[in-house]
């Protein structure tokens, strides 16, 4: 059998490439959380956090700073406090001066389209235990 080629500077390889796939791998954004949020565990190594999903090291190292600037939202963790900005709608000069009775004072705390109105001067277990609610009514 002879070896037929248009080029006859190059030799015939008898090497085989095959390709598969279809290009680059698309990361849902929630896969791409989950994975920033095993990274930032305590004690976990980005290598081997990225070897079990399947991915590279630098891809991880780019999700993460992408996640602390704002453009990938990481999952809650179950059980952990985080802080929300706070407005006001009043003006500062306003907002300074003290009011006649603690009565007067109303904290407005809006979360995942709820809102509830706290009279008066409550305290931190008051507040913490509104916040606890609206979590859960989210997650039901």
């Amino acid at each position: 059998m002879d070896d037929h080629s248009d080029d006859i500077r190059r030799p015939l390889s008898p090497r085989i490439e095959v390709y598969a796939g279809g290009g680059r791998k698309q990361w849902p954004d929630d896969l791409k959380a989950q994975i920033v949020a095993d990274s930032l565990e305590p004690g976990a190594i980005v290598t081997d956090i990225a070897r079990r999903h399947g991915c590279r090291p630098q891809q991880v190292h780019d999700w993460r700073r992408r996640a602390r600037s704002g453009q990938l939202v990481l999952p809650a963790a179950g059980g952990a406090l985080s802080f929300v900005p706070l407005v006001s709608e009043s003006s500062p000069s306003v907002a300074a001066a003290p009011s006649g009775s603690p009565e007067a004072a109303v904290v407005t705390v809006e979360l995942h389209g709820a809102r509830v109105e706290v009279r008066g001067t409550p305290g931190l277990a008051v507040l913490s235990d509104v916040f606890v609610a609206l979590r859960r009514t989210r997650s039901c």
